[in-house]
């Protein structure tokens, strides 16, 4: 049996966010997907998925659960065999972003979550040119059922984490970072810092995709995880 491979998930998502990785990788090997919807510290998270894993496993995580996959890296990286980012960002929110994040904390507290990720986060989460509703169904679908308490943990928790460039430069292991080329969220020269962060790493830019590639373009996502699962 190959090691366990873990996928963590983003803002608002479950499972479903990985569901044509599951089909793909699953066979002969272990795929977990862990809750992180539980606190709201990033080191809390990262903590709780660590309690619950394996004692060594392959790991990726997308947007928020790639920034949870860097700090369980730090708190554990004897563990963490194989690290690969998905369209995330190593760095700290800005105060800019701190400020965005209150003020969409203080609208879902008051029964706004509809709003909030229609207005802003719908709109930049697919490759511009993607006409892929059925995509957006599936995160309107999550969010709906994870609800507004998890919003408001979630954002509480990126808005108050700590930068991982030190995590990144001392990581040592097989390790990909990968986005979609269009991605407005986490664009591609975050990757690139990460990459030349993270000495012998893989970077991969897919083509078609935005912040979703797992969903948007999973034929290619599923080839580069597979080849980083075989390093």
């Amino acid at each position: 049996m190959a090691e366990p491979l873990l996928l963590v998930p983003g803002l608002m998502c479950d499972a479903r966010l990985f569901a044509p990785q599951l089909a793909a990788l699953s066979a002969g090997r272990t795929v977990i997907v862990p809750d992180v919807s539980g606190a709201d510290t990033i080191a809390a998270l990262a903590a709780a998925v660590l309690a619950d894993a394996p004692p060594s496993f392959a790991l990726a995580g997308l947007s928020m659960g790639g920034i949870v996959a860097m700090e369980m890296a730090r708190q554990a990286p004897e563990r963490v065999r194989r690290l690969a980012l998905l369209d995330t960002d190593p760095r700290a929110d800005s105060e800019g972003v701190r400020a965005m994040r209150a003020r969409q904390i203080a609208e879902v507290e008051a029964g706004g979550l509809d709003a909030v990720l229609r207005r802003d986060v719908e709109p930049v989460l697919l490759h511009r040119e993607s006409a892929r509703e059925d995509v957006l169904e599936v995160m309107r679908a999550m969010a709906g059922d994870l609800g507004p308490e998890v919003f408001v943990r979630q954002s509480r928790a990126l808005a108050s984490r700590d930068g991982q460039e030190e995590t990144l430069r001392a990581r040592r292991g097989p390790t990909l970072v990968l986005c979609g080329e269009d991605d407005r969220l986490c664009p591609v020269k975050r990757h690139t810092l990460m990459h030349e962060l993270v000495a012998g790493s893989t970077l991969e830019i897919v083509p078609g995709a935005g912040h979703l590639p797992t969903l948007e373009t999973p034929e290619a996502v599923n080839a580069a995880l597979a080849r980083w699962l075989a390093a």
